[in-house]
This record gives C-alpha cells, sequence and structure tokens, in this order.
C-alpha cells in the first residue's frame, strides 16, 4: 500500500492539499471523511436535518476559505478541536437562525420566557457539544475505517466480519 492510500489519511497531509482548492480529489476526500460527522454532531445538537445540512456545508465552506492561511501546529491545538469550532459555531448559527424566524412569527415580548435561545432547543442543554462530537468522531472514524477495509477485502470476509463484530450475530448464525 502507497502512503497516499492510507487506510484513513493523516489530516496533516489531507489538510495540506486543502490548501489547493482545486484539488478536488482531495476536498471530496475531506468531505466523504467529515460530513456525517458534522451532520450527525448537528442532529444529535438539536438541529433538523435541513439545518444539519446547512450546518455541514457552511462548516466546509469555512474551512475552504481558511485553508490558504491555515497552519497545521500541533501545539496549538488539534484537528479536531479545530473542525469541533467551526462545527459548534455553524450549530450556533443555525439555532440563531431559527430563534431569528421564530420571534419574527411571535414578535410578542409577553412569549418571553427570559432564558437564552440556545438553552431552549432539544440537545443543548442534555449533552454538550464537545460530548456529541466525541461520540460521532469515534464513530465516524470507525465507520471510515470500515468503508475503506470493505473496499479492499473479499465481499464473502467483509459480510462474515460486519456479521459477526458489526453486527454481533452468534457464530451460530453467521
Amino acid at each position: 500500500m502507497k502512503a497516499d492510500e492510507e487506510l484513513i489519511p493523516t489530516r496533516k497531509s489531507l489538510l495540506s492539499k486543502l490548501k489547493n482548492r482545486h484539488d478536488n480529489e482531495s476536498w471530496e476526500v475531506f468531505f466523504d471523511t467529515y460530513w456525517k460527522l458534522i451532520y450527525g454532531a448537528a442532529l444529535r445538537a438539536g438541529l433538523r436535518e435541513a439545518e444539519a445540512q446547512d450546518a455541514v456545508q457552511e462548516t466546509v465552506i469555512s474551512v475552504m476559505n481558511s485553508m490558504p492561511e491555515f497552519k497545521y501546529k500541533t501545539e496549538g491545538g488539534s484537528f479536531k478541536g479545530w473542525l469541533l469550532q467551526l462545527t459548534t459555531w455553524r450549530v450556533v448559527d443555525q439555532f440563531r437562525k431559527r430563534q431569528k424566524n421564530i420571534q419574527s412569527l411571535h414578535n410578542n415580548s409577553e412569549t418571553s420566557t427570559g432564558t437564552d435561545p440556545l438553552d431552549r432547543f432539544p440537545g443543548t442543554a442534555q449533552m454538550s457539544i464537545e460530548t456529541i462530537w466525541d461520540e460521532e468522531w469515534e464513530e465516524n472514524l470507525l465507520n471510515a475505517a470500515i468503508d475503506r477495509v470493505k473496499r479492499q477485502v473479499d465481499a464473502r470476509d467483509f459480510q462474515i466480519f460486519d456479521l459477526y463484530v458489526v453486527k454481533k450475530w452468534p457464530v451460530a448464525k453467521v
């Protein structure tokens, strides 16, 4: 296996390729690797499907806009943390848009609860976005690894693995 065919591309090597906005292949790898993570975290934070899709799109656009000046520094924080921050901002933006729409519909001060709008949405109070992100991150990495392995092994062998390890079927049933 060549270095550019790693099981999961290193974020540092992928990020260096993303500095070129016209490197469609690298942007496709980035999107394929991270969109489900961003989308899943946004949904679990309480966004609706369309809002979560917008959060994904806006996060990817934020990454694209940041790449020309981006410098990968491990001492300044991880890529995971940076992407979390961008995603959090986009999720909060979606809640604000929703709140603005609600306020325009109910432009009556008597209906105000006096609480922060973000605290009134499902998901934000029960679980922090960081906790959701960490869980989604782990699941995303596992799914990315499984997808890449699936393409490299015999279909029958993968099906046995999937049924026994992932779906936890008993050996006799497999």
